[in-house]
């Protein structure tokens, strides 16, 4: 039935592992966060500003994440941003259980979010190179990967928060999983075609699209998706062990719920979105994730709580990987529009959350996440930007309206 290459079927395969490695990456590190902020001894201010060390690194590099694939190709930068993030976990690990030093932790996050920056801005990219191959909207799958690798992490971070085991043995041993996991994925990506002077064959310039309305209101759906999305990864946890006076690994296995319910969401995108046009998907995630984040905010115990973090998840499910697939519309424009809709999006999913450490301070954590649901509010007013671009044409559902 399918007449795809081999090349394709293995570019594929990579793919998902590459998502799969840097959720697992990044879900160590957000599974230590309730650690890190009690053994570096850091009220929700100060952890908002050590948090906010890999968001600067990462939205300074993601600009620029966009030029380097066109100049060295997609897997030589995922394979640069893991090498970089798996040297900022290990700093990081030193930091904390070594010699407790915040400007050293810091420090290892800014290299960290460089590093998540380039290889997830790549990967994206290859993404939807591989989707072209295919004919086929499998992006929400891909982003099922980075779901189910968060998920496998964050399960790895219960057990290892009841054996009482130090940060430094999950962050130092993800940090090698990262280097080792990349060098062996990359290397069945499909080839690169040649850039020249960081344009495409097409003609349109990284500058110039970064000037296109479509793309840019498909970054905002993004941005307010993908805000949805981070501040589940930084609070959802401490806003359970703090709002709702859990157990840390209580407070992890809420956010394991949420990792889980947005997994299954992405695995299911294909064949919903094989049913239903596009714009019609993302306004009912974006109404899913308002009423989650409201229910968990909400709640008066945390059996519903936990129930709203379900419903967070499954409305966050879809937004970004979507997003990704609306910019590559136009397949010999992709890579660049894909960079512009990944550096917005990813702006807020890094630099958005920790900045709710400073609204905590003065209403609480789990007040403080109320904010995800006007983001989410936005997102929907915003999502009909994704309707297939000029001739309307959707992966693998040819010609339908919206």
């Amino acid at each position: 039935m399918s007449h795809a290459s081999p090349a394709a079927l293995r570019a594929r395969t990579a793919v998902y592992a590459a998502f799969v490695l840097n959720g697992f990456a990044f879900s160590s590190w957000v599974s230590r966060i309730p650690s890190v902020r009690d053994g570096l001894d850091l009220t929700p201010g100060r952890l908002s500003l050590l948090l906010l060390a890999l968001s600067v690194g990462s939205v300074l590099a993601m600009p620029l994440a966009g030029a380097v694939v066109l100049r060295i190709g997609r897997a030589r930068t995922v394979m640069a941003g893991a090498t970089t993030t798996a040297v900022g976990m290990s700093v990081v690990a030193l930091a904390v259980d070594g010699l407790h030093s915040v400007p050293l932790a810091a420090a290892g996050l800014f290299l960290q979010g460089v590093g998540v920056a380039s290889w997830d801005v790549a990967m994206n990219v290859e993404g939807t190179v591989v989707e072209r191959r295919l004919d086929r909207a499998i992006m929400s799958r891909f982003h099922a990967g980075y779901s189910f690798g968060t998920v496998l992490a964050a399960g790895v971070g219960v057990l290892l928060l009841a054996a009482d085991l130090p940060t430094w043995v999950q962050l130092g041993a993800t940090a090698v999983l990262a280097f080792v996991g990349a060098a062996v994925v990359v290397r069945s990506f499909l080839p690169d075609a040649a850039p020249v002077g960081g344009e495409t064959r097409s003609g349109i310039t990284l500058g110039q699209a970064w000037r296109e309305p479509r793309t840019l209101l498909i970054g905002v759906m993004v941005l307010g998706m993908a805000f949805v999305e981070g501040t589940a990864n930084d609070w959802l946890a401490v806003g359970l062990v703090d709002g709702y006076d859990v157990s840390h690994e209580v407070g992890v296995a809420g956010f394991a719920v949420f990792v889980t319910a947005m997994t299954v969401g992405r695995l299911l995108g294909p064949v919903v979105l094989a049913r239903m046009p596009r714009v019609r998907v993302l306004r009912i995630c974006a109404a899913l994730a308002v009423a989650g984040v409201l229910v968990f905010v909400f709640s008066p115990a945390v059996p519903l709580a936990v129930v709203g973090a379900a419903l967070w998840g499954a409305g966050a499910a879809l937004g970004f990987p979507v997003g990704m697939t609306a910019a590559a519309d136009e397949e010999v424009n992709a890579a660049v529009r894909v960079s512009v809709v990944s550096s917005v999006g990813y702006a807020a999913f890094l630099a958005g959350p920790p900045l709710l450490g400073f609204l905590a301070d003065h209403v609480g954590v789990r007040d403080a996440v109320t904010a995800a649901a006007v983001l989410s509010a936005l997102a929907l007013v915003v999502s009909g930007a994704a309707k297939p671009h000029h001739a309307g044409v959707e992966l693998g559902r040819g010609k339908v309206s919206s």
